[in-house]
């Protein structure tokens, strides 16, 4: 690589994310992965057109293409209940997706259980209330998330449910805003940033994993919940994220997927072999692990690279590189990855 190459290599690791705890925590599988690499030469290149795309910030409540209305409270309170619910929406046995019918449409994927809640909360159930979230059942779910298949990994929903719900109920009376509104408005700020919070009070969202005795921070669902939140209000003033730039990719089955189709990050034969075929790559296991670690670093080297060629003010953040990767590829029909996970 020329002189000129690895002093863009050099500059694209110097914004302030790659200082932050979730980044550094990616590095040292880098220096060990055995099944996954970053292309960075292909990085550059993917940069030197992706450059040129339009990026915006869309509002958004958190819950596509379902109108929520503008109450801060709600929105808040929304956002966190997705996030607590947002994986699995395939059928790991079948491999069906979960669909249903609602507004004369049919929605799939996180898009029929975004479509659940929308029709839940019209109705008014208090779906998003600490006291009824400590309560919920098995049945009560199954009920509300009616569809084509049940919704996958029922069981684990619900636990989910009443552990949140216990923890707002005792500390937040009740509610996702409270909490929210008790945080500072950031990712992080001395530990009283609103995603250290949240993956300290509310396990789970502790989004890590063990690595050879190290430990990696992904946080998908915890980012991704304040990435939504930022969206929905930024504009009306009633709350945003004061440290977007230090976010990075929400690593999940489909952004990898794109970064293996780009040639920005490459798997072993052995391990393409697996995920082709179908087979379950284990939660925690190294495969895993450098996936997901390989996607944050190769995205927040996009990002820089990208952010090299564009003008000052028309800088962006990794999570649009992530949605631009995803919304590319979600719909492929090159197989991605297999965990049975409630992290993603």
């Amino acid at each position: 690589m020329n002189d000129s190459a690895f002093d863009q290599r050099t500059r694209m690791k110097s914004s302030s994310k790659w200082q932050r705890p979730i980044l550094q925590s990616v590095l040292p599988v880098l220096e060990r992965s055995q099944h996954v690499s970053t292309n960075e030469e292909t990085v550059i290149s993917v940069s030197r057109w992706m450059a040129y795309e339009q990026f915006s910030i869309p509002n958004d409540t958190g819950t596509g293409p379902f109108n929520m209305g503008n109450d801060p409270d709600l929105l808040m309170d929304i956002n966190l209940f997705v996030a607590s619910l947002n994986f699995a929406f395939t059928d790991f046995d079948s491999s069906v997706k979960f669909s249903c019918d609602y507004q004369g449409q049919t929605w799939s994927d996180s898009e029929g259980m975004f479509a659940r809640i929308h029709e839940a909360i019209i109705a008014g159930t208090d779906l998003t209330s600490g006291a009824f979230l400590a309560t919920v059942t098995r049945q009560d779910l199954a009920r509300i998330f009616a569809g084509n298949i049940e919704l996958p990994m029922l069981d684990e929903r619900v636990q989910i449910l009443n552990e949140v719900g216990v923890t707002l109920v005792d500390r937040y009376d009740g509610a996702f805003h409270n909490f929210v509104r008790s945080c500072a408005p950031a990712m992080y700020a001395s530990g009283d940033g609103l995603m250290e919070r949240l993956v300290t009070e509310f396990p789970r969202f502790n989004d890590v994993s063990d690595y050879h005795g190290h430990e990696v921070q992904f946080h998908k669902l915890p980012q991704l919940a304040l990435w939504s939140m930022h969206r929905a209000m930024r504009r009306s003033g009633d709350w945003a994220l004061a440290d977007l730039d230090d976010m990075t990719a929400f690593a999940d089955y489909i952004v990898p997927v794109a970064l293996r189709l780009t040639g920005m990050i490459e798997y072993t034969p052995q391990l393409e072999a697996r995920i082709v075929a179908g087979e379950m790559i284990e939660r925690d296991s190294n495969e895993e692990i450098e996936i997901r670690a390989h996607t944050l670093y190769a995205t927040a080297l996009l990002t820089d690279a990208i952010n090299e060629i564009r003008p000052a003010d028309k800088q962006v953040v990794v999570p649009q590189i992530d949605f631009r990767l995803w919304n590319a590829y979600h719909a492929t029909f090159w197989p991605h990855h297999l965990t049975r996970t409630v992290m993603y």
